[in-house]
């Protein structure tokens, strides 16, 4: 059979294969990312059928998958946006970081890979999946609860970290020297100092520059624009990612909502094709021997996540129940850890980095939305059993009185009845005076 017909069969089939995938996936309300990567596993190396012809473009495919994927996050957020998050919010991420890379970085050493492939692992594990964690919210009605703003914030911070974090990763992996890489770093910090700036400035002007009435035009500009910056950055030694995530800042207004309509067809396509890149790379047969460090890890960063979010919901003033809610919204790994776990698959340093993170992404974005929904629930329910354990140890009476043996009740914080501001916001249920969830 000729070349291109077998070319546009394997193409077509994966193409088709991933849209049956997904209206699966949505049928029963989850990621479609598991089940995407698991594709990938499935036609790459040692899978069950692997790709011939079609696998150069799948490539070139993905790597505009991780172009718009960068570039949509950048549409959702102005310039201005990203510098108030940092002002108001920046414990909140610096303790995110914290807790949620530095047990990838531990893993790593303990696994002997060196300190390249532990600052590539931290970052597998810091950075929580903006897609997976929005439709959670969508579907689990908390878009308007009070903690909602406070997970967002987080994730803002999360993303906007990335124009700093990958180009360090780059460096890195590319094995430049201490002054070859500090001078890529400074680069990269210039370009995106200065593409904030300008987005801040002259953001209008860019945005005037790119508007069109024809939505074929804007698409075109757009998506041309994004994709000759993204080039250029990684001329420069900066993640072409970066580059396109820039871009997405420095647009605003009608032009940015436009955009967004018009690319999020082309953005859903091309993901879903570098899930399965990154699937193809991946021989099934390396991950059983990584899924007890995937899982143990998988657990720990779980719990530093949930600890994560109830720390700066309760900074916010959230009730009780909220600070649980947040904290299992950003449970999910996805989109983003896979970005970072391919770049290390791509240089070749740790033959098992990409299993490790491929087993530990599926984990926690099957277990991420479990998280966002229970969570609160079986905290609570903890909760009042060790308040009614206690009670049952010895008398007890209102805080500040005295009991028939003149003992006093001693009040767990978070066991007792919530303040009078949280239960003036939540009922017993756990909704609040709105009736959201």
């Amino acid at each position: 059979m000729h070349s291109s017909a077998v070319f546009l069969i394997e193409f077509g089939a994966i193409i088709l294969g991933l849209g049956l995938l997904g209206r699966f996936a949505g049928r029963f309300q989850f990621s479609p990312i598991p089940l995407y990567l698991l594709a990938g596993l499935a036609f790459g190396e040692g899978g069950l059928l692997p790709l011939g012809t079609s696998e150069e473009f799948v490539a070139i495919g993905a790597e505009i998958g991780v172009i718009l994927l960068l570039l949509m996050l950048g549409l959702e957020y102005t310039a201005s946006d990203l510098v108030s998050n940092l002002k108001t919010q920046y414990p909140a991420g610096l303790v995110d970081a914290v807790l949620n890379a530095l047990p990838g970085a531990v893993m790593a050493l303990l696994l002997g890979w060196g300190p390249v492939a532990a600052v590539v692992l931290a970052g597998v594990t810091w950075i929580s999946s903006s897609g997976v964690i929005a439709k959670v919210l969508g579907d689990l009605g908390r878009l308007g609860n009070r903690e909602t703003p406070v997970v967002l914030s987080i994730l803002v911070l999360e993303d906007l970290s990335m124009a700093v974090y990958l180009p360090i990763v780059t460096a890195l992996l590319a094995g430049a020297g201490l002054a070859a890489g500090s001078a890529t770093l400074a680069i990269a910090l210039g370009v995106a100092g200065l593409v904030l700036l300008l987005a801040v400035r002259y953001g209008r002007h860019i945005s005037r520059f790119v508007s069109s009435d024809d939505p074929e035009k804007l698409l075109l500009v757009v998506l041309g624009l994004t994709l000759v910056v993204a080039g250029l950055a990684q001329q420069l030694q900066v993640s072409a990612a970066v580059g396109a995530f820039l871009v997405g800042i420095a647009l605003s207004g009608e032009v940015a909502e436009g955009a967004h309509n018009l690319l999020a067809p082309l953005r859903d396509l091309f993901a879903a094709v570098f899930f399965v890149f990154f699937g193809l790379h991946t021989d099934p047969a390396s991950i059983p021997p990584v899924l007890l460090p995937a899982l143990a890890l998988a657990v720990v960063t779980a719990l530093t996540k949930i600890a994560t979010g109830y720390w700066a919901a309760k900074r916010a003033g959230v009730s009780v129940k909220g600070r649980w809610r947040a904290g299992g919204t950003l449970v999910a790994r996805g989109e983003f850890s896979i970005v970072i776990a391919g770049l290390a698959v791509t240089s070749g340093i740790e033959p098992s980095l990409g299993p490790l993170a491929t087993a530990y992404v599926l984990i926690l974005v099957i277990v991420g939305p479990l998280t966002a929904r229970y969570t609160e629930p079986v905290a609570m329910r903890l909760t009042r059993w060790r308040a009614g354990r206690g009670a049952s140890t010895g008398p007890v009476v209102a805080e500040g009185g005295a009991g028939a043996e003149g003992e006093t009740r001693v009040v767990d914080g978070e066991a007792s009845a919530e303040s009078a501001a949280d239960a003036a916001y939540e009922s017993a249920d756990g909704r609040d005076v709105l009736g959201r969830s």
